[in-house]
């Protein structure tokens, strides 16, 4: 039988060194799409994209801002 799904990484190694691969954490956390990405790009900056990794990180941020919470994001509906 070969490797569990979950055993290999395609495009690279940079989240096999990490102690819980980022898809992992945000499935045992039931992170929606987008926190998920926020989670995958914050982690990998370091040993893939640097900047361009946390500027997209910024960006899922922004969308989730502005979905949960609408354009102005100094009103949050929960707190």
């Amino acid at each position: 039988m070969g490797k569990k799904a979950i055993d290999k990484q395609v495009g690279g190694a940079h989240y096999k060194d990490d102690g819980i691969q980022p898809v992992v954490f945000s499935h045992s956390r039931n992170l929606p799409f987008i926190e998920g990405n926020v989670v995958k790009y914050v982690c990998r900056h370091r040993t893939k994209h640097g900047v361009e990794d946390l500027k997209k990180a910024m960006h899922y941020i922004e969308l989730l801002i502005e979905l949960e919470y609408g354009t102005d994001a100094t009103k949050t509906k929960r707190g």
